[in-house]
């Protein structure tokens, strides 16, 4: 758990959160909305241990009971909601977590303040049984929605909640960061945020992974003899690509970022703003056999395929589609 000087970007939310905690104007609820791994959770955690830290201050000192006890996650007064079924969160849910606990006053500080993760699953049912306790809440009540999908709420939960967008973080900020926090060459921090765009969380995700490596470099051999296949060894190049199917979407990116060089360099034959630049001779030569058409088709076959899978399309099918798309481009 980390305070507000820990966190990268997001600017105007912790300037919103500090001046609600300095005006004391600090709202019983709010909607933390953004992608997965966007900072909600720490922006959150954060803002829990500013309001209970004993030195009232509008960062938190870390160094109290309180602080301690939320680095460790178990300070009674910040309250995670858990749910059992993995894409529910339900009406008892609810219920026993929230509407039945917060009718008791804080153990030992002055907020009892509840975090719901993906709050977008929870169903109807659940949202209506929050609603009551969010149109009349008990004063030290604070309740924190963190979502992908604020447009799963009911109109009444939006109307009653202070809903706080967060924004993508500027790529020269992350780069940097990856540089000085993980030691990575910038070549590997250039990937990392082209891939991230904007999200600090999915870039950190990149930058520590064993795997980054062997994907990229498996997803651009495909590509690179894509041309040599022949159909009858399609079944071959699927059967290479299940092995990634845990981390397809990746796959999928380094694919596409390929794609938006060699877009790029045919745009502009300036190999100095490629993400890719250690490939440049097969992107040049890709470049020169490819039209613009041709790869905007390929870039929009790279997003479909991953609807498709989303979706639950057959893998197997969805890939041949996607193969056979780009090699007739």
């Amino acid at each position: 758990m980390a305070g507000f000087q820990e966190i990268l970007g997001h600017e105007q939310i912790i300037e919103h959160f500090k001046n609600a905690i300095t005006m004391d104007k600090v709202s019983h609820a709010y909607i933390l909305n953004g992608p997965d791994l966007s900072g909600k959770r720490m922006l959150a955690e954060a803002f829990a241990m500013t309001l209970q830290c004993e030195k009232k201050g509008t960062e938190p000192c870390m160094e109290c009971h309180s602080c301690k006890q939320a680095i460790g996650r178990n300070q009674p007064d910040i309250i995670y909601l858990q749910h059992e079924k993995p894409n529910t969160i339900s009406v008892d849910d609810i219920r026993t977590q929230i509407n039945n606990d917060i009718v008791v006053k804080p153990y030992s500080s002055p907020y009892k303040i509840y975090i719901i993760d993906e709050a977008e699953k929870m169903n109807v049912q659940a949202q209506n049984a929050l609603l009551k306790t969010i149109e009349e809440p008990p004063k030290y009540a604070i309740i924190l929605l963190l979502t992908t999908n604020a447009e799963t709420f009911l109109p009444t939960i939006l109307s009653r909640c202070i809903r706080l967008d967060l924004k993508v973080v500027s790529d020269e900020k992350i780069k940097a960061y990856l540089m000085q926090k993980y030691e990575i060459p910038d070549y590997k921090a250039d990937v990392c945020v082209a891939f991230a765009q904007g999200n600090v969380g999915k870039a950190v995700k990149l930058a520590e992974s064993d795997d980054f490596n062997e994907i990229k470099n498996a997803a651009i051999q495909l590509i690179k003899r894509l041309d040599d296949i022949e159909l009858y060894e399609m079944t071959a190049a699927i059967k290479q690509i299940g092995e990634y199917k845990l981390q397809i979407n990746d796959y999928f990116d380094f694919i596409m970022i390929w794609y938006r060089d060699v877009l790029l360099y045919k745009a502009t034959a300036d190999a100095n703003k490629l993400i890719f630049k250690e490939e440049i001779y097969d992107i040049k030569k890709e470049a020169a056999k490819s039209s613009y058409s041709g790869i905007e088709e390929i870039l929009k076959a790279l997003e479909k395929a991953k609807v498709r899978l989303n979706a639950n399309v057959n893998f197997d099918l969805v890939i041949e589609l996607l193969l056979l798309t780009i090699k007739e481009n």
